[in-house]
């Protein structure tokens, strides 16, 4: 017999993106929204109703929690006693979780599941996925899981519920909360979107001293894409001598020597107690 999902959040920007990809699926989905216009959505654009907390908890296998981080820790500890006991809690990122803001209930299931989004090598063939760069919709995405607390074996069904929530999936991959917190702040946003936030700087500077705008953001994007298709070993190919020496120098210009200390756990503790 297939789960009873609760979905927590569900007229949300992420919630209406896994109640779409919820519906005809095996799964008996009951949607929880307080925001009027998020019921409005799901109903002008999905015809469905939502429900009450209490309605949509009653005999739940899995309650997904689509709502924003700061809102997580209050959300579980309002609906944790109306849960029974193996009732699978799933968040959609390991930021709470990690803070420890879930409920001290070790008969729950705790469980977190977040997209990779689609890569930027890939081989789809639509217009449509090409420009899902979210995903979650045309475009293939792998997913990270990791089962917080509860038995091995509910494992099996909070990633087949995310490879619901998060299709089409490319590839799934098991880690532990702590892993994910690696790469989430870590590794996406406190080095990634940083270091993508100064490109664009970058970018900008140049062009405020003369070079077109098009001419700049053509000639970067296109390096970033044959430069990293070697750095990441996408294709076989090395670097001219001038690009070596280029980075040999850059590096230290740009990044303090004591950098990698970003994945130290207690910057990433600060890191995800800022935002939670």
């Amino acid at each position: 017999m297939s789960a009873t999902i609760a979905l927590f959040g569900a007229g949300g920007k992420m919630g209406v993106r896994l109640t779409k990809n919820l519906v005809g699926s095996e799964y008996r989905v009951r949607h929880v929204e307080v925001g009027a216009a998020g019921r409005q959505r799901l109903k002008d654009e999905l015809g469905i109703e939502c429900v009450s907390a209490d309605a949509a908890l009653d005999g739940a296998d899995v309650v997904i929690l689509a709502v924003p981080d700061t809102l997580i820790g209050k959300l579980a500890a309002e609906i944790a006693p109306k849960l029974l006991p193996g009732t699978m809690v799933m968040t959609l990122d390991a930021a709470a979780p990690f803070a420890g803001h879930l409920p001290d209930r070790p008969d729950l299931v705790y469980f977190v599941a977040h997209p990779c989004h689609p890569p930027i090598f890939n081989d789809e063939s639509t217009t449509e996925a090409r420009r899902d760069f979210f995903g979650g919709a045309h475009a293939k995405q792998s997913i990270v899981s990791a089962l917080m607390q509860g038995p091995d074996e509910a494992f099996a069904l909070g990633e087949a519920v995310a490879k619901v929530i998060y299709q089409p999936i490319l590839r799934s991959y098991r880690l532990t909360v702590e892993q994910m917190a690696l790469l989430e702040p870590g590794l996406s946003e406190t080095v990634c979107a940083t270091l993508l936030d100064v490109m664009r700087e970058a970018m900008d500077e140049v062009v405020a001293r003369g070079v077109p705008k098009d001419a700049a953001r053509d000639f970067l994007l296109g390096h970033m894409t044959i430069l990293g298709a070697v750095i990441f070993k996408e294709i076989p190919g090395q670097f001219s001598d001038a690009c070596n020496k280029a980075i040999t120098f850059g590096k230290p210009r740009l990044m303090r020597d004591d950098w990698k200390k970003v994945f130290d756990r207690d910057e990433i503790t600060d890191s995800i107690r800022r935002i939670t």
